[in-house]
């Protein structure tokens, strides 16, 4: 009688992945089969740009996919950020220019016209005024009145 021979599981699958993780010359070929990026391509067999940005590409790719990996949470705080600030700058710009064009228009009715009888708040109302497109002349002319 023979004994039967019984084959492990586990040393078969151990074996498979010791082979597969071997740099053998098939691995090898595999790798180098396949078909190079559009940009590397482009950028580095037609044109010919060195080989050391290549690396220096390759590994900050690879380190800002590991960072964005890492650190989601910080990464979207961020964004957040700069779409909430994006989003109201123009509100912001708006009102800016506004209060310059008050303080000009201000400062112009000072100068130019005769504003004894009118008091700050007065002078504040016709500035706006006549930022929103007002005459502030023909106003002046009806408060003396």
């Amino acid at each position: 009688m023979s004994k039967k021979e019984t084959t492990n599981p586990k040393d078969f699958r151990n074996q498979n992945y010791e082979a597969k993780k071997m740099n053998t010359y098939e691995n090898a070929k595999k790798k180098k089969d396949r078909d190079l990026p559009w940009w590397v391509e482009l950028l580095f067999v037609q044109i010919g740009l060195p080989d050391k940005l290549l690396i220096k590409i390759l590994k900050a790719k690879k380190s800002s996919k590991e960072f964005i990996k890492n650190d989601k949470k910080s990464l979207i705080t961020f964004l957040f950020l700069i779409i909430t600030f994006a989003y109201f700058y123009p509100v912001i710009k708006h009102s800016k220019n506004k209060l310059d064009c008050q303080a000009i228009a201000k400062n112009y009715i000072i100068k130019n016209k005769n504003t004894k009888g009118i008091s700050k708040r007065e002078i504040k109302m016709l500035s706006t005024n006549f930022c929103y497109g007002g005459e502030e002349i023909y106003e002046i002319k009806n408060l003396k009145n």
